[in-house]
Parts: structure tokens; C-alpha cells; sequence
């Protein structure tokens, strides 16, 4: 039996089109091979049902009831980590393709199209969401880290991932050498880095990196 919790974080396929015998037709086509899908005739229908922060990839009609396909698309690239869309449409609009994946759409697809086309696409949103979930979670992870840094550490944090020596750190913050080695060794201890190399490489993922005091 699958608890609530792990059926919300089930990669999902969100389909979003108000046509009945069409948006029914996906759903069967992505369950014939394993995917977790659910659909919703308009834009208000998904806001009001979707969970919240489940992974997935939306399948999005262009012209809807309501709000658009765009309005839609445009609203979830404000968020923190917006889901990859896959647009579906019944009119060949070029300058309308351009603006969506311009906004960051993974594919335009115009109906008909090939079912192995959307397939592919599709998988490919559901895999980049995961990246981006991975990334954000890394992310997270390594600020928890870097905020657990006193402000003295998070000072000889910024001169060591900038390639400063030691004597030279110590010279910038009027400190000994033995107490930049003592601050350095709890860095790489908090920040729990194997090699300057990788508390590099984590001031790069926090946006860190040639920060100077």
C-alpha cells in the first residue's frame, strides 16, 4: 500500500487540456508505460488540485478556458522551481513556439504529433525535474552548512575559496597563523569539504565564489 507521503512524491505527468477524448487519450498512453499521470480540463482545475511540490513534468495545452497555457507558464517560472512544461497545440504558431520556449518550455508540439515524440519529451522533462530538485537540495544543503560558520569563519571562507595563503589571510584579518589554521581546519569541518578543491567547487554552488570580505 503506498502511504500519502509517497504517493505525492511520485514523479507525475500533469496533463492540462480541455479537450475530454484527447486529454484522456494522453493519460492512457502515459500509463501504458509505467508513468504516474493525472489530468485537469484548465489551468484553475490544476491550481486547486495539484500537490504541492511534486516532481513532474507538465503536458499544456496552449489555448485553454481561463488562464492560457502562456499566462500559466509564466506564473510557474516566478517560482523557486518551476516544472518543466512539454506545450501541446492545434495551431501551427510559430511566434507563439518561439515565446514559449524562449520562457524556458522544454518542447512546442503541434497536434498531431507523434507519440513517441511527446514520449521523449517528456521524459527528458521528468529527468531535468529531478536535476533541478537534486541541485536545490544540495543547495540547501551546503547554505545549512555555510550558516552554521561563526562570521569570523565565514570571513576566512571567503579569502581561502579566492586562493589567498595562509600568511596572507592572516595579514588581511590581523590574526596569527596558527589561528587561521585553527579557523580553516573547522571550515573544512563544517562545511564538511575533503580538498580545497571541493570547498571551492561549494562556493561556486552558493554563489560564493571571488566574494571577498
Amino acid at each position: 500500500m503506498i502511504r500519502a507521503k509517497e504517493a505525492v512524491d511520485q514523479p507525475t505527468v500533469f496533463v492540462i487540456d480541455d479537450d475530454d477524448v484527447l486529454r484522456e487519450g494522453l493519460i492512457s498512453l502515459f500509463r501504458s508505460i509505467g508513468l504516474t499521470v493525472r489530468g485537469f480540463g484548465s489551468v484553475k482545475e490544476f491550481q486547486r488540485d495539484k500537490p504541492r511540490d511534486t516532481p513532474g513534468c507538465l503536458v499544456l495545452d496552449v489555448r485553454l478556458p481561463g488562464m492560457s497555457g502562456l499566462d500559466l507558464q509564466t506564473e510557474l517560472m516566478q517560482s523557486d522551481a518551476p516544472m518543466p512544461i512539454v506545450f501541446i497545440s492545434g495551431h501551427a504558431d510559430v511566434p507563439m513556439s518561439v515565446k514559449a520556449i524562449k520562457a524556458g518550455a522544454l518542447e512546442f508540439l503541434v497536434k498531431p504529433f507523434r507519440e513517441q515524440e511527446l514520449l521523449d519529451a517528456v521524459r527528458n522533462g521528468l529527468e531535468r525535474d529531478q536535476e533541478q530538485r537534486d541541485k536545490h537540495k544540495q543547495y540547501l544543503e551546503l547554505r545549512t552548512r555555510y550558516e552554521s560558520l561563526t562570521p569570523r569563519e565565514q570571513q576566512l571562507f571567503a579569502y581561502v575559496v579566492s586562493g589567498l595563503m595562509n600568511k596572507q589571510i592572516a595579514g588581511e584579518m590581523g590574526i596569527s597563523m596558527i589561528t587561521v589554521k585553527v579557523h580553516r581546519g573547522n571550515v573544512m569541518q563544517k562545511m564538511r569539504a575533503k580538498s580545497l578543491a571541493e570547498l571551492v567547487r561549494m562556493a561556486d554552488t552558493l554563489g560564493l565564489q571571488n566574494v571577498r570580505p
